[in-house]
């Protein structure tokens, strides 16, 4: 089976499939959809960006047992990066890891068995989970398309990631009074009125310097209009990028009202955190069927990033990302290990087998 796993991820990692060209996005989606032949393919497009959703039979079901969800988009390469390369036991090219060869095995597994098994099991294939996910996952959910339990083949070396962080970009501003730089006394500084919400930020907030599961906020920009050196300033703002993790939730939004008190904010994304139970049953099955195929069971992570479950985990679903082995996402030096491509697939092949 991997080697038709590798043609498959090489098929796709030739194809510049970035958001820029949209034409790339649907050929990409094209060539996958070529290995469902006999299924259902519902088409879904928004803004340009096209994604599917495959089922066995003639009408989609209320909801899915599984669905396998993946994102066959990439960031920006060089243009060699398209051009996939073997070497020593690894898959070299843009997207390999993130996440073609995770999406590759998804598409096979689905097509080999989805008919067989004895529930409903769909296939989502998107081409925006880069820029968010609301034109492919989050589209498809608020057009009906639900489930008990979603995987997304996003690297994780077969960890299995139940929670990552959410997310809220916004921008602080602050209002001060012009006034002469030599006359300080009769204008009011913007920019020392916004150093109320740096020193609160560092005191609730401190930077990290090593790795810890908590909520951050990182400090974009701070900028102001004024261009001169002699003049008070009368406008600052800052832009902020929170990432919470699933515990603050409920208490983000007004910790971050009141650390600005006074201040004028502006949400501008306020994205739900990933979580599904490190008990829930389908967990289990998946750890319990990484071990089968391993002789390891999957270890639990978290991630500090998020991925296109926080759709599903926003309306009460639970889901997963769970991938082969690889490194270097988003890098010049992204790729996967070839033999866990026939582990992942066999994985999932198990994990399926294994559900009534």
């Amino acid at each position: 089976m991997s080697s038709q796993v590798l043609e498959l991820t090489k098929q796709l990692v030739s194809i510049e499939s970035i958001d820029a060209k949209k034409d790339k996005l649907q050929e990409v989606i094209d060539v996958a959809v070529k290995h469902l032949d006999g299924y259902t393919i519902e088409r879904f497009n928004q803004n340009g960006r096209p994604s599917i959703l495959a089922y066995s039979g003639n009408k989609r079901p209320e909801k899915f047992k599984i669905i396998l969800n993946a994102h066959l988009d990439v960031v920006s390469g060089k243009p060699e990066q398209f051009t996939p390369v073997e070497k020593e036991g690894k898959l070299y090219g843009r997207g390999v890891n993130d996440m073609k060869a995770g999406g590759a095995a998804e598409i096979l597994v689905f097509k080999d068995l989805a008919k067989t098994l004895p529930y409903p099991i769909g296939l989502q294939l998107v081409t925006d989970e880069e820029i968010g996910g609301y034109d492919g996952t989050q589209l498809q959910i608020k057009q009906g398309v639900h489930t008990d339990f979603a995987i997304a083949g996003e690297p994780t070396d077969y960890g299995i990631n139940n929670k990552a962080k959410g997310i809220v970009w916004m921008n602080v501003k602050t209002k001060g009074i012009a006034a002469h730089g030599a006359y300080q006394w009769r204008g009011e500084s913007a920019i020392l009125k916004m150093k109320k919400a740096l020193d609160a930020i560092e005191r609730e907030f401190p930077a990290l310097t090593k790795e810890e599961w908590r909520t951050t906020v990182n400090i974009a920009k701070l900028d102001t209009t004024n261009t001169t050196y002699n003049k008070v300033p009368d406008n600052c703002e800052m832009k902020l990028d929170i990432r919470f993790i699933p515990e603050d939730w409920k208490t983000i939004k007004q910790k971050i009202e009141k650390m600005f008190e006074g201040m004028e904010l502006e949400f501008l994304e306020f994205e739900p955190p990933q979580l599904t139970d490190e008990n829930n049953s389908y967990v289990k099955a998946l750890q319990t069927s990484t071990g089968t195929v391993t002789g390891t069971p999957a270890k639990i992570i978290v991630k500090h990033g998020g991925s296109d479950i926080r759709h599903y985990n926003g309306i009460h679903e639970d889901g997963v990302t769970f991938g082969p082995i690889g490194a270097g996402l988003h890098s010049d030096n992204e790729w996967v290990d070839i033999k866990s491509l026939d582990e992942y697939y066999e994985i999932l092949k198990n994990f399926l087998l294994s559900l009534k």
